[in-house]
Parts: C-alpha cells; structure tokens; sequence
C-alpha cells in the first residue's frame, strides 16, 4: 500500500521521532510505514489521518 506519510510529516516539519511520539508508537514505526514495509493498524492508520486533519484515504492509497 502506497502512502503519503513521509509526504505530510516533512510538510509539518515533523521528524519521525516526533511524529512516533505524538502518536504513540516509536520511530522506527513510523520510518517501517514510510518506506512501506509494514502497513498500520486501522486505529494507526486513522490516528495518523488525524494528526495530519485529514482522512485515510488521502494518506493511504491502495495500489
């Protein structure tokens, strides 16, 4: 699954770390779901769409 994770964080001049952090996971995480290698729970994937305001959908593209 495509995303827009990295996309949205270096916008809002988040580093992952502090993007792990506000949502609760840890840095390594978020960098896993950047590159692609692990694809969030529902609640992570909404709690990320959230501290971005947005939706799923426009942060997580199925291919």
């Amino acid at each position: 699954m495509r995303n827009d994770v990295r996309e949205n964080r270096e916008r809002t001049g988040l580093s992952q770390a502090a993007l792990g952090e506000a949502l609760g996971v840890s840095r390594q995480t978020v960098n896993s779901i950047e590159t692609g290698k692990y694809d969030p729970s529902l609640p992570l994937a909404i709690a990320i769409a959230r501290h971005f305001h947005t939706t799923v959908e426009e942060i997580f593209h199925v291919d």
